[in-house]
């Protein structure tokens, strides 16, 4: 029954480790081996020459060389291990990030243990959330009194805020936006579900729920989404406490949009769940939106007047 979302700040591995390959070879021999009467090139003396510069202070250098290069590499794995932990802390903050499901409210499209990754980025450019989209938001007001909190220790604390691990601390939801600002939102008996009138065909609810649920509690409702408000539901209607059932909260059962984290977009773990999480075609079915419907009509009028004003100019003129 629990909707909680805890977030997982998404993170980067660290650095591999390095293997520099250190390859030198001693003088190509003695000044004994410069001897004119010495055998030619590549005889044996070359090698034997070779060995001995190895033995005699070459291999020291390499391995003085080796050394000063192995502590260079040590002293700058802080440095990468830093910049790797910011641009973690950066690209959760700012870009993407990623939040397990714990709950069933989802089923069947996010089940317990999927890791969905959320598009943070788009909401900065003004971009509001829309019908169909499955969206993570922070808890609009006490939706979650009397789920357990665990308590990290201090090392779960820094891991959670540099994005390697779940957040403990941090409860936030995750559904599916039903209604935005202005949209009249219906349940009457077991459904469909009704948006400004028109039926919404859901195959993303869960198998054997019905649309709407035939309870007095938070099943049957009419109401209208103020603006800068969501109306929001879970998949699994009858596993799912959401908008329905806080319409005696001082909110209203609304989720501000300021409260919208961001957009999940993809299951990415486990691997045999991937899958995208696009918006359901009933969501683009003609006339749902009052607006967009309204939108070619007064376009045309705005268009239209100057037409007719020029028209009425001209025709004085002429008269």
């Amino acid at each position: 029954m629990g909707d909680l979302a805890v977030g997982a700040r998404s993170g980067h591995d660290e650095p591999e480790d390095e293997r520099e390959v250190i390859s030198g070879s001693g003088p190509a021999g003695s000044d004994d081996a410069q001897d004119p009467q010495s055998g030619p090139a590549g005889s044996a003396a070359d090698g034997v020459t070779s060995d001995d510069a190895d033995d005699t202070g070459a291999s020291d250098e390499s391995g003085e060389s080796g050394a000063k290069k192995q502590r260079s590499f040590w002293k700058e794995l802080p440095l990468l291990i830093g910049i790797a932990l910011l641009l973690a802390l950066l690209i959760k903050t700012f870009l993407v990030q990623a939040f397990s499901i714990p709950s069933d409210s989802m089923q069947n499209t996010l089940q317990q243990g999927d890791r969905v990754l959320v598009d943070k980025l788009t909401p900065w450019f003004g971009s509001e959330p829309e019908r169909g989209e499955v969206v993570v938001f922070h808890d609009p007001g006490n939706w979650l009194a009397g789920e357990p909190t665990p308590t990290p220790n201090a090392i779960q604390k820094v891991l959670s805020f540099i994005g390697l691990m779940p957040s403990a601390e941090e409860k936030d939801l995750i559904k599916r936006v039903v209604g935005v600002g202005g949209d009249t939102v219906e349940c009457k008996g077991t459904g469909p579900l009704l948006v400004n009138g028109k039926a919404l065909d859901e195959p993303y609810v869960f198998p054997g729920n019905t649309p709407c649920t035939d309870d007095t509690e938070g099943g049957q409702f009419k109401l209208k989404v103020p603006d800068g408000k969501l109306w929001v539901m879970g998949d699994h209607r009858q596993n799912s406490m959401d908008s329905r059932y806080h319409q005696n909260d001082p909110g209203g059962g609304f989720v501000p949009v300021d409260n919208v984290v961001g957009r999940a977009f993809v299951i990415a773990w486990p691997p045999t769940r991937w899958a995208t999480l696009p918006v359901p075609d009933t969501f683009d079915q003609p006339g749902l939106s009052a607006a967009m419907s309204a939108a070619p009509g007064a376009l045309g009028l705005a268009g239209a007047v100057p037409f007719v004003l020029w028209r009425r100019r001209k025709a004085a003129v002429q008269g």
